[in-house]
């Protein structure tokens, strides 16, 4: 049975997957937010995620707002690439490195396979906007159940600088390898790949 991430999948100029467009999921870490009596707290962070992937054509599927707390944190991360119309989890807030900033662990905790790689470019470029203060950010990345999921500091100009010249060029190519294995329509986990001891 077709899926609708099937009608989405397909191949770039170089043969490679891709799914396109996105749908993306953004869960937003504050306790200060959170706990706001508000219908519609400012949230900065998630706004800017959902500008740059919606210029480039995808589609935000849902926005959470969480506590600056692991359970929270894991829980709504989890169910979100638990949801087979989302693609990507981007969560903003939570990176840095005071007791509250719990969101690369409650994120890491999911990940079936790290993506070093987008941990030490984003500091890459952050050396260039924030000097020495780069080495504060925890931002990381892995695949959870199939799906990218990027944890990035909750600054808009963090959330910008990710978006824009790591993340939305590449987070096709990510998801279509990722899900490549369901292109047959058989679901796999990580441990179908592993040889028994």
């Amino acid at each position: 049975m077709t899926t609708d991430k099937d009608d989405r999948r397909g191949t770039d100029d170089h043969g490679h997957d891709v799914i396109d467009p996105l749908y993306v999921g953004i869960v937003t870490v504050s306790s200060s937010r959170a706990q706001a009596d508000e219908d519609d707290p400012d949230d900065p962070g998630g706004d800017t995620i959902q500008e740059c992937f919606e210029a480039e054509g995808h589609e935000v599927r849902e926005r959470l707002l969480v506590r600056d707390d692991y359970s929270s944190i894991r829980t709504a991360v989890r169910g979100l690439v638990a949801r087979r119309d989302i693609d990507i989890v981007l969560t903003t807030g939570g990176t840095g490195v005071t007791a509250d900033d719990v969101s690369p662990e409650a994120t890491a905790s999911l990940f079936e396979r790290e993506l070093p790689g987008f941990g030490e470019l984003f500091r890459s470029l952050s050396w260039d906007e924030v000097g020495t203060r780069a080495m504060a950010s925890r931002a990381t990345a892995g695949i959870a159940v199939d799906t990218p999921v990027f944890c990035l500091p909750g600054s808009t100009n963090a959330c910008q600088t990710a978006c824009e010249q790591l993340i939305v060029p590449e987070a096709p190519h990510l998801a279509g390898l990722a899900t490549r294995h369901r292109k047959d329509g058989t679901d796999q986990s990580l441990s179908a790949y592993q040889s028994e001891d």
